[in-house]
């Protein structure tokens, strides 16, 4: 039989993962009988962990939520995890009030006691890992907790949101997630007042208030709302559509274009359009430029002036380099 610490250790790693035990199962992986098992439960509630008990048939053993956090053991991969995570945290790879020392402090803990052979693996990650910092003006815990606690209790919450000008207003939301997108926190949810989907810059949110109502859940535009809203971020940036024809066969022009913000659709054997939607001229320009693809503008007459007029300035360019008199 193994040492009672050992198996205390074991009887521990067992009833983390959430399983429900029998304890006949549980007895069997801890290679004890159900007396011994029954002290050793005794012994890790007297330590503070929460062990549920169920008598009868269907009875089981399991750790559930108790009111203070007791020690916990990590499986090899789950510690390099949960390593790895609070180093990004720590570096600023989040960027919530507090947080940076919360996860440098727990970060230190762990590292003192984690075997040789895992912080060797942490190390060498964390050495060729890096993450980029924010730079924006950190969150108000205590904001992120109320709309998070509104979100998951379906109340309608009530706060004041500063615009990219500065200027303020009352909003009524209700709330459904907290997103991460672009270096930046959004608050995701339903705008009562405007009657439509809106996100909301959290380092702009103030005076949180939570309703004692609740609301019915509306059907999300899209089940994944982050790539819904980077959808919408960069359709709001586009602030040009253009058209334009390659004589060349799609999948040719497909292996060419650096980028494409765009479709590519196939108008017949040896020729595709491709439509593009971007912020500026001069950048697709350059792209068009770079394919090494004859193509024609189809609209719009802005864009078509504007390829024409840098084609005449490369084409005098070229002219005076090679010591030739430009053209009329």
């Amino acid at each position: 039989m193994a040492s009672t610490g050992a198996r205390m250790l074991r009887l521990l790693s067992l009833l983390q993962s959430g399983h429900p035990w029998s304890a006949a199962d549980l007895a069997e992986a801890t290679g004890t009988s159900p007396r011994t098992l029954r002290r050793d439960i005794d012994r890790l509630r007297e330590l503070g962990y929460p062990v549920e008990s169920l008598r009868g048939p269907g009875g089981h053993y399991r750790l559930v939520a108790g009111s203070a956090l007791p020690p916990l053991m990590f499986e090899d991969d789950e510690a390099v995890a949960v390593a790895l995570g609070l180093r990004l945290v720590a570096a600023g790879g989040v960027d919530v009030a507090d947080a940076h020392g919360a996860a440098e402090r727990a970060s230190a803990k762990l590292a003192r006691v984690l075997p040789a052979r895992l912080a060797r693996t942490v190390d060498a990650v964390s050495a060729s890992v890096q993450s980029e910092p924010d730079t924006w003006t950190g969150l108000d815990r205590a904001v992120v907790a109320r709309l998070a606690s509104a979100a998951r209790h379906r109340r309608v919450v009530s706060f004041r949101h500063r615009n990219r000008s500065g200027e303020e207003s009352h909003r009524r939301v209700e709330p459904y997630r907290i997103v991460r997108l672009r270096r930046r926190w959004y608050l995701f949810g339903w705008d009562r007042d405007r009657g439509d989907w809106r996100s909301y810059r959290l380092d702009r949110v103030g005076e949180v208030a939570e309703s004692a109502s609740t609301f019915r859940p509306r059907p999300l535009p899209d089940p994944d709302v982050v790539g819904w809203l980077n959808r919408s971020f960069s359709a709001s940036e586009r602030r040009y559509e253009a058209v334009v024809r390659f004589d060349a066969p799609v999948t040719r022009v497909a292996e060419r274009l650096p980028r494409v913000d765009g479709t590519l659709e196939v108008v017949d054997d040896a020729r595709c359009r491709y439509r593009a939607w971007v912020d500026s001229h001069e950048w697709l320009t350059a792209v068009l430029a770079v394919s090494g693809l004859d193509f024609t503008v189809e609209r719009p007459a802005a864009f078509a002036d504007h390829v024409t007029a840098v084609g005449g300035r490369l084409t005098r360019a070229g002219a005076r380099g090679a010591g030739e008199p430009p053209p009329p």
